[in-house]
């Protein structure tokens, strides 16, 4: 799947589920689920809370956004998917450098989390040159 995929087919998406960069975030999503299951019980309303909060959010805006009936409102809700993605790639990294998480673990997610910010920022300049 390229990163622009989603993109060219702008006109033909009738419902966010078909979106490309929606359903990556839903894999994010299942992907900070499961790395964050192993984190020590005493972060359960700490650390592992907050980074599952910010990957839902993510396509929970995508989708917010896409249902919305103003091109300015889906931008704003794809930037706070956007923000939410970066607070998503830094609490990995918190993880990581408190030894909840090994490297192992989170590459894949990171992975995963730059091709969906590449596939969030194509989207947006898209829209934003509908404006």
């Amino acid at each position: 799947m390229e990163v622009g995929e989603d993109v060219g087919r702008m006109s033909k998406v009738s419902h966010f589920r078909e979106l490309q960069v929606w359903q990556r975030g839903m894999d994010v999503v299942e992907m900070v689920y499961r790395a964050s299951a192993g984190f020590p019980k005493a972060e359960l309303y700490g650390l592992t809370s907050q980074i599952r909060r910010a990957a839902v959010s993510v396509p929970s805006n995508i989708a917010e956004g896409h249902s919305r009936a103003s091109t300015k409102e889906y931008l704003n809700h794809l930037s706070i998917a956007q923000g939410s993605l970066a607070e998503v790639q830094t609490q990995l990294e918190i993880a990581r450098r408190l030894g909840f998480i090994v490297e192992d673990q989170i590459a894949p997610i990171l992975g995963e989390t730059s091709i969906l910010g590449k596939q969030l920022h194509a989207l947006r300049d898209v829209l934003g040159k509908r404006v």
